[in-house]
């Protein structure tokens, strides 16, 4: 299949992308063209680089009628092309994945030895100082920003894209043998859409907006 358009004009793209929830069951979107997707949305940052994300991918329609009970009875995900779980890797927050990925900067030219081991050294230091609990919070935070980001590679593709967090998560588990250390962010439906997402409306940026610690 032919991939989509990725020359979209960016502020286009964050101005039409809505939550759409009606999709085009007959569409399909290749195995490849959602590789590509995913690694548009892993140029997301995340902490230390760590690149806790994990993705379960869900194309075949009778896995997809299998999330359907899961996720409250929410068509769209029987309907999507593809339904994209973001979850994160509590292991991603040890010196050994973190020198996995400097070691590739250092090989692409892109970092320094000593800059490889001082930032491994770190790691170890601050990462190892938390609780579960905060690892958890930045699982979330990380996951956050690349889910956002996947969404928008999505929609300058041409397709539509709706986040939800209303799906049973420990029948999600347990149905697709999930790994204790991962931890789930949210699941994204993926493809065309049949009917546009309503249009919203945002508060305004003065309501939200206090400068120089002025409240």
């Amino acid at each position: 299949m032919k991939t989509a358009n990725r020359t979209a004009n960016f502020y286009d793209v964050i101005r039409e992308r809505r939550s759409v929830r009606t999709f085009d069951p007959s569409y399909k979107i290749s195995e490849q063209e959602i590789k590509e997707l995913i690694g548009e949305a892993m140029l997301a940052p995340s902490g230390t680089n760590l690149n806790p994300w994990r993705f379960m991918v869900f194309t075949d329609k009778e896995l997809k009628e299998k999330l359907l009970p899961m996720a409250l009875g929410q068509q769209q995900v029987v309907d999507a092309s593809a339904v994209i779980v973001v979850l994160g890797d509590m292991d991603a927050y040890t010196v050994e994945n973190a020198d996995k990925i400097n070691q590739r900067a250092v090989d692409a030219g892109f970092m320094p030895e000593e800059v490889k081991n001082r930032i491994n050294e770190s790691v170890k230091g601050y990462y190892g100082t938390v609780s579960e609990q905060v690892w958890r919070e930045w699982q979330h935070l990380d996951g956050g920003l690349i889910a956002m980001q996947l969404m928008l590679a999505a929609k300058a593709r041409g397709y539509d894209t709706v986040p939800m967090l209303g799906y049973n998560t420990e029948e999600f588990r347990k149905a697709f043998h999930v790994p204790d250390n991962w931890v789930n962010v949210l699941m994204i439906p993926v493809g065309k859409a049949t009917q546009p997402g309503f249009p919203t409306v945002r508060l305004g940026v003065d309501e939200v907006t206090y400068w120089n610690g002025k409240l």
